[in-house]
C-alpha cells in the first residue's frame, strides 16, 4: 500500500467514523446517566430522513439539519416519558423506537416523494460540501506533511469536525463541570443525588436530550453529507456498533474516539479493498463487508463481562418518601 492508498484510506475512516462517533458519544451522556439507550439507531435514521426531506424541500441544508436534530429529539423525548416518569423498561422502550423509526421513515417518504421509500437526490446548497482548511492548497506540496493536511485533515463537511471537537467537549462537560459531576452520580448512586437536592428526573431528561442532539447530528450527517439522499434502512446498524463502541470505550469520550475510529477503518477497507487476493486464496467481498459486524459481535461477546456499565443504569429511579 503506497501513502496515497494510505490517505485515501485514512480519509474513508474518519468519514465513515463520523456518525458512528457522534452516536457514541450520545449513548454516552445517556447511560452515564442510567439511561440505557438501544434506540440511537432509530433516532438516527429518523433524523437522516427528516434532514433530507427538509434540506430537498427548502434548498438549504441547516434548515434540514434543525428538521434531523428535532425529529432525534422527539423520540428522545418519547424515550424519556417511556423510561425515565413511567419507568418503563428502557431497552424495550428503544428497540420500539427502532421499530418506529423504521417504519416511518418509509411511510412517509413513500407519500412525499413517490420514490420507492426515499428522497430525491440532494445538490449544492441542500447539502453539506467540503470544507478546504486555510492554505491546504499551497502547503500540498510539501513533503509527508503537506499531503496529510490537505488530504486528511482538510475537506471535510462541518459536522465531521464538529463530531471531534465533541470528544474533548464531552470530556469537560462530564469531567470538568458540576453538571457532568451530577450527571455521572446519577448514573451510579440517584440516592446521593436526590439527597443533595438536585432532580434525578431533570439531570436524566437532560442526558437523553443531549443524546437526542447528537444523534440528530449523526442522522443528518447520513442523510445530507455521507450521502446525498435518504434511502431505506440507510443507517445500517451503525446504532449498534456504536453501543458496541461504547462499551469497548467503557463509557470513556476519548477511548470512545478510538474505537470509532477503529470501526470506521475496518468499513473504509472494506469499501477500498474488495476480493483481496492472498496468494492464490481469495477474500470475499462479503467478508470483508461483514468485518465491522463481527467486529461488534467480538467485542460484545467478550467485553460485555468485563466492561462494568454505570451500576444505577437500567433501573428506573423511585423516590422514597
Amino acid at each position: 500500500m503506497d501513502f496515497t492508498t494510505l490517505l485515501l484510506v485514512l480519509d474513508s475512516t474518519v468519514r465513515l467514523a463520523t456518525p458512528l462517533l457522534l452516536a457514541c458519544l450520545a449513548g454516552l451522556f445517556s447511560e452515564r446517566a442510567g439511561i440505557f439507550d438501544i434506540g440511537l439507531e432509530g433516532k438516527m435514521l429518523m433524523a437522516a430522513f427528516f434532514s433530507a426531506a427538509v434540506a430537498y424541500a427548502t434548498g438549504n441544508v441547516w434548515l434540514g439539519l434543525l428538521a434531523g436534530i428535532a425529529s432525534s429529539m422527539a423520540l428522545s423525548a418519547i424515550h424519556g416519558l417511556a423510561s425515565i416518569t413511567f419507568r418503563g423498561n428502557q431497552l424495550i422502550s428503544g428497540v420500539a423506537i427502532n421499530f418506529l423509526a423504521a417504519g416511518v421513515t418509509v411511510v412517509v417518504a413513500q407519500s412525499w416523494f413517490r420514490q420507492g421509500g426515499r428522497t430525491p437526490s440532494l445538490e449544492g446548497a441542500s447539502r453539506f460540501n467540503p470544507i478546504e482548511l486555510p492554505l491546504a492548497e499551497s502547503l500540498s506540496g510539501v513533503p509527508l506533511l503537506g499531503p496529510i493536511y490537505h488530504e486528511l485533515v482538510s475537506g471535510h463537511t462541518v459536522p465531521v469536525y464538529a463530531a471531534f471537537a465533541a470528544v474533548p467537549l464531552t470530556w469537560w462537560i462530564l469531567f470538568r463541570t458540576r453538571f457532568g459531576l451530577r450527571l455521572r452520580a446519577v448514573g451510579e448512586n440517584p440516592e446521593s443525588v436526590d439527597t443533595a437536592g438536585v432532580s434525578v428526573i431533570g439531570l436524566r431528561f437532560a442526558a437523553v436530550a443531549i443524546a437526542g442532539l447528537l444523534c440528530g447530528i449523526a442522522g443528518a450527517y447520513l442523510g445530507t453529507a455521507l450521502q446525498a439522499g435518504f434511502v431505506k434502512d440507510m443507517t445500517a446498524g451503525r446504532g449498534f456498533i456504536a453501543l458496541a463502541a461504547l462499551i469497548f470505550s467503557k463509557w470513556r469520550p476519548w477511548h470512545a474516539l478510538y474505537a470509532t475510529l477503529l470501526f470506521g477503518l475496518l468499513q473504509a477497507i472494506a469499501v477500498r479493498f474488495q476480493n483481496i487476493d492472498l496468494g492464490g486464496f481469495v477474500i470475499p467481498v462479503q467478508f470483508m463487508e461483514a468485518l465491522p459486524y463481527i467486529l461488534t459481535v467480538v467485542i460484545l461477546a467478550g467485553f460485555v463481562g468485563k466492561a462494568i456499565p454505570p451500576r444505577a443504569g437500567g433501573e428506573p429511579y423511585v423516590k422514597e418518601r
